[in-house]
């Protein structure tokens, strides 16, 4: 009877009542807060993209090496930190009601969601253009094909190309220690303010308040922070963690 008992138990009889539970939930009565009733130039966007309830894990979640599970498991996914939303969900969000006629659309994304990245920058308006940047995040997580190390900033555009154009020496490659989960280096926020220093600008599913820029999003902080470029970073000799806790500071 003991042997049938121990049989039955895997990491995902495990983990899954804990995932239920630690899932975060919209807060609103409706699926998305109020767009602006504003025409934007440039539009930054780091959508909640959907990974099925898929989980990342570690070995504790084999049994010949954590027997009987008597260790607690290592679990980790995108709708712990924030709610996810499917694309069909996204694809509701009326994005070119706020777009200018002549409007980039810088969409983050990963390799599973690249194809999604595509056809939703389609239906929000827009014509798939390039990869604008490729982030080395310098740490890689477990992948069924190789081991996943980079994210993705994909360019769209709608109509023609805004101007003036501001920098035009802005490096696709960007190679920055990963953060916290879903947190993405500012030296790319930086990077597209330097690009389109005159346009109005919006970053949506925001997580911080930039100057320089409207946003959008659940999760929004009162105070603005300051962008700092990578040039400034360097001439101050500041690592990104020093980095990071400066903009914590002129954001209290």
């Amino acid at each position: 009877m003991t042997k049938k008992i121990e049989a039955a138990i895997s990491g995902y009889s495990k983990y899954n009542p804990e995932a239920k539970q630690r899932r975060k939930i919209n807060p609103l009565k409706e699926l998305y807060p109020t767009l602006p009733c504003e025409k934007y130039d440039v539009i930054y966007a780091d959508p909640p993209w959907d990974y099925g309830g898929k989980m990342q894990y570690d070995k504790s979640n084999i049994k010949s090496i954590n027997k009987g599970f008597e260790k607690n498991l290592f679990i980790s996914a995108a709708d712990f930190k924030y709610p996810t939303l499917k694309l069909r969900e996204l694809k509701e969000l009326d994005v070119q009601s706020i777009s200018a006629d002549d409007c980039v659309l810088f969409m983050w994304t990963t390799g599973p969601q690249f194809a999604n990245s595509i056809e939703l920058g389609r239906a929000w308006g827009f014509e798939y253009k390039t990869v604008a940047f490729v982030w080395d995040k310098q740490v890689h997580n477990p992948g069924r094909y190789t081991l996943s190390q980079t994210e993705f900033v994909l360019a769209f555009k709608k109509g023609r190309f805004p101007t003036p154009r501001g920098a035009r020496n802005i490096r696709q490659l960007v190679s920055v220690h990963r953060g916290k989960h879903s947190e993405k280096p500012e030296i790319v926020i930086d990077g597209i303010t330097k690009m389109f220093p005159m346009q109005k600008k919006i970053e949506l599913f925001a997580r911080k308040n930039y100057a320089g820029w409207d946003n959008w999003g659940l999760e929004i902080p009162e105070k603005k922070i300051g962008i700092f470029s990578r040039d400034e970073l360097d001439s101050i000799n500041l690592s990104d963690t020093k980095f990071q806790q400066l903009n914590l500071q002129l954001s209290k």
